[in-house]
């Protein structure tokens, strides 16, 4: 995130940047901090708009998963795994 930079906007560049898509934000998901570390993970839930799927410069891999098929252990940070599953239990109560 960009000194000055709001938040849902930073997501919207962040996403673009690093993964090729672009994307509209639906809502703030949640926030994810973790003892000993200094940043907060603010992640939103989004709907793709455009784009196309690209390994970006700060980015070791991309891929399109279905929830049954997440390769959870090759995750780098637990704010994704976190993240994920809250996703995952949301969708899942409002169906």
């Amino acid at each position: 995130m960009d000194r000055g930079e709001e938040v849902k906007a930073a997501a919207l560049r962040e996403t673009e940047e690093e993964c090729g898509l672009k994307t509209r934000t639906k809502g703030l998901l949640g926030l994810y901090s973790y003892p000993g570390k200094i940043s907060v993970v603010v992640v939103y839930v989004a709907e793709l708009s455009g784009g196309k799927l690209i390994v970006g410069d700060e980015t070791a891999e991309v891929g399109l998963y279905s929830p049954a098929n997440i390769p959870w252990a090759e995750l780098a940070f637990q704010s994704t795994i976190d993240a994920l599953k809250d996703y995952l239990k949301k969708r899942e109560h409002s169906e």
